[in-house]
């Protein structure tokens, strides 16, 4: 399964702080009937994830009743974004 969407790229604070992307309602939805199926646990989904040029491999956190995409400081540098973007995705499950 392979999913596109674009979405805004935001800054968690938190104890460990991160950059991410939340994925849209509806691809959430179709992650979480298959989340069974390909979850390691937690409820993570491994990912291979495409932005721009910059591939790599990641899991899926669940949130809210969403899924975000933790985006590498290393992509971020490598594609020009940050903070407030909007940034174009596509997710392949892994």
């Amino acid at each position: 399964m392979t999913l596109e969407f674009s979405g805004n790229l935001w800054f968690w604070r938190g104890p460990a702080p991160h950059h991410f992307v939340t994925v849209p309602e509806q691809e959430s939805a179709e992650l979480k009937a298959l989340s069974r199926l390909v979850t390691y646990g937690w409820g993570m989904i491994p990912v291979r994830v495409t932005l721009g040029e910059t591939v790599w491999p990641t899991s899926l956190f669940e949130k809210d009743g969403r899924y975000i995409v933790p985006v590498r400081a290393s992509v971020r540098q490598a594609e020009g974004v940050g903070e407030g973007d909007t940034v174009s995705l596509q997710l392949e499950l892994r």
